[in-house]
C-alpha cells in the first residue's frame, strides 16, 4: 500500500491539514471511529511504538485534525499545543491519550458523566503539556528537538540547535510520509526474518 495521496500533496488536505474536512470549524471532521458505519470495533489504548506504518498513517491524520480542533475551539496558546507537537514524543503520547479519552467521553453510548470527566482531566494535561513544552524547548517560531541527558555509561547525543518554523503544515506531512516509510521498512525487515 503507497502512502496516502493526500500526503504527498498538501493543497489536497483540507483547512489545517485534516484530510478530510472541509469546514475548520466542524466538529464532526475528525475522529471518524465513533459512529463511523461499519465499525464496530472498540476504542483500545494506542501504542505508537506498535503501529503498522497503514495504522500510524491513520492515527496521524486523526490526530493532526483533533488537535487542530481542540487548540482553536479551547483557544490554547503554543505553550501548551506548539505547532511541531509531532516532533515531541511527550506530546504525542500526552495529546493521543487525551483524544482517545475525548472520543470515549463523547461517545453516543457513554455516560452522560462522560464530558465532565474529560474537562477535569483536560485541566491537568494542559498542566502536563505547559511542563513539558517548557522542557523541550519548541515555540510558536521555533523548534529544536527534545534534549536528553545521558546516563553515565551511555554515549552522549550531540545537541541539536534550533530550526525555524516555515510551513508546519509541510514539515507535518513530511513527517508522517518519512514515519510511515520506516514503519514499513521495519515491516518488511521482520517479514524478510520470518
Amino acid at each position: 500500500m503507497s502512502i496516502d495521496t493526500r500526503l504527498e500533496d498538501p493543497s489536497k488536505l483540507g483547512p489545517d491539514g485534516d484530510p478530510g474536512a472541509t469546514d475548520p470549524d466542524d466538529a464532526f471532521a475528525f475522529g471518524y471511529r465513533v459512529d463511523e458505519p461499519g465499525n464496530d470495533e472498540p476504542l483500545r489504548p494506542l501504542n505508537w511504538n506498535l503501529l503498522t506504518g497503514e495504522e500510524a498513517e491513520s492515527e496521524w491524520l486523526d490526530l493532526n485534525a483533533w488537535v487542530h480542533w481542540l487548540r482553536k475551539t479551547y483557544g490554547l496558546p503554543p505553550t501548551v499545543i506548539p505547532p511541531y507537537w509531532h516532533r515531541h514524543d511527550e506530546l504525542v503520547w500526552e495529546l493521543s491519550a487525551l483524544h482517545l479519552h475525548w472520543l470515549n467521553s463523547y461517545d453516543t453510548e457513554g455516560t452522560p458523566a462522560g464530558p465532565f470527566a474529560w474537562h477535569r482531566d483536560f485541566a491537568e494535561a494542559r498542566n502536563r503539556l505547559r511542563d513539558w513544552v517548557s522542557t523541550c524547548g519548541t515555540r510558536l517560531d521555533r523548534d529544536r528537538p527534545t534534549r536528553r541527558t545521558a546516563w553515565p555509561g551511555e554515549n552522549t547525543t550531540p545537541q541539536s540547535s534550533e530550526s525555524v518554523i516555515e510551513d508546519r503544515e509541510a514539515d507535518f506531512v513530511q513527517f508522517v510520509i518519512d514515519d510511515v516509510r520506516a514503519r514499513r521498512h521495519t515491516e518488511g525487515r521482520v517479514r524478510a526474518a520470518l
